[in-house]
């Protein structure tokens, strides 16, 4: 069991807060696949104290995706707690993060997301400083440093705790490596060691046997999931399970993966309208499609689609026209999933 200040998780496994990928539609089936914890895309502090529309929709929270934990980030103190306050206050969410992790130029120039990490006192500075004025838990997300010249990640863990954070997530990469390279979890094991709050461990989990790698050798409390769940949630259901029985499920089958996909897409079309969300479903159809045999002959096809219809025409299609495959994954054991609708954002009380 993972506990966050007073939010019990009922597993060790977290979604991890992708931009432009953990909306409410995405979380939702993150959450229905068994996830202890979603995490939402990351706002900024500046963007929520102007409160318009986008913004109001990207801190909505459907009840049934809780416990959730809303990211924030922003380089200033006034303004980084007056928007803590905001998600505090006026959001049903459950847990404030702290980005200190974003290597975008564009957040780090506001000396926000990884500009941090070269600073343990800023940390323990703007950490209190959100803490003191909110009464939900907060929690930081970082990397292990800015570049292989600045790593602090002990210090900057500690700085974390001495603020008040009740736990953090360290990716095992530098500011510089981006997503490249390979995650070092020795110093995931180093941030563990230094601190009494949880640490929960992220970067190439891409498998169960990854997550029960990392926990084993870090010792951390929790596997955050990103890049493996995109077009897979299935990682997250199948993790869920292997750390808790040691069981390996099986991959899904391709209509399994398409049903998904679907359910998706249409969850996206009610938060955010057919021209958007279709829009935004191209990237997560490939990488749902990713890995089946014939699935290269329809991304260009997906690719240029604009319509939800189309879409739906076009996978259905595929399915129909693979060759008897189905015969040899038929038997696979379905993942438990109950299919339900996604609210929309007018329901959010901000």
């Amino acid at each position: 069991m993972l506990t966050i200040g007073d939010i019990e998780l009922k597993n060790r496994v977290v979604l991890a807060p992708m931009a432009g990928v953990c909306n409410p539609a995405f979380r939702l089936i993150a959450k229905e696949f068994g996830t202890g914890l979603v995490c939402a895309e990351m706002v900024s502090d500046k963007a929520i104290l102007s409160g318009n529309k986008r913004t109001h929709e990207m801190l909505f929270v459907d009840e049934r995706e809780k416990p959730l934990s809303l990211q924030i980030f922003g380089g200033d103190r006034h303004s980084l707690v007056e928007a803590a306050k905001v998600v505090d206050q006026d959001t049903n969410a459950d847990i404030i993060d702290i980005n200190m992790g974003c290597p975008a130029p564009k957040v780090n120039k506001i000396d926000a997301g990884a500009r941090w990490l070269l600073d343990p006192n800023k940390i323990n500075e703007m950490v209190a400083a959100v803490v003191a004025n909110v009464s939900k838990p907060v929690t930081v997300k970082m990397r292990i440093g800015w570049d292989h010249d600045h790593i602090y990640v002990i210090d900057n863990a500690k700085a974390v705790e001495a603020g008040g954070g009740k736990a953090i997530s360290v990716h095992g990469r530098t500011r510089e490596q981006l997503y490249t390279g390979q995650a070092d979890w020795s110093y995931i094991k180093q941030a563990k060691e230094s601190v009494s709050i949880p640490v929960i461990g992220n970067g190439d989990v891409v498998t169960p046997e990854d997550a029960k790698r990392m926990l084993d050798i870090t010792g951390c409390d929790g596997v955050m999931i990103g890049r493996g769940a995109l077009g897979n949630p299935w990682m997250l259901y199948r993790t869920v399970e292997y750390l808790n029985t040691g069981t390996l499920m099986p991959d899904p089958t391709a209509e399994e993966k398409i049903r998904i996909a679907i359910l998706h897409m249409d969850r996206l079309v009610a938060l955010k309208g057919e021209v958007v969300a279709v829009r935004e479903m191209r990237k997560h159809l490939s990488w749902y499609l990713k890995g089946l045999k014939g699935s290269a002959s329809i991304k260009n096809s997906i690719m240029e689609g604009t319509k939800r219809d189309e879409m739906v025409r076009i996978l259905h299609q595929f399915l129909e026209d693979l060759p008897d495959h189905v015969g040899s994954d038929a038997d696979h054991e379905a993942v438990p999933f109950v299919q339900v609708q996604c609210a929309t954002p007018a329901q959010a009380s901000v």
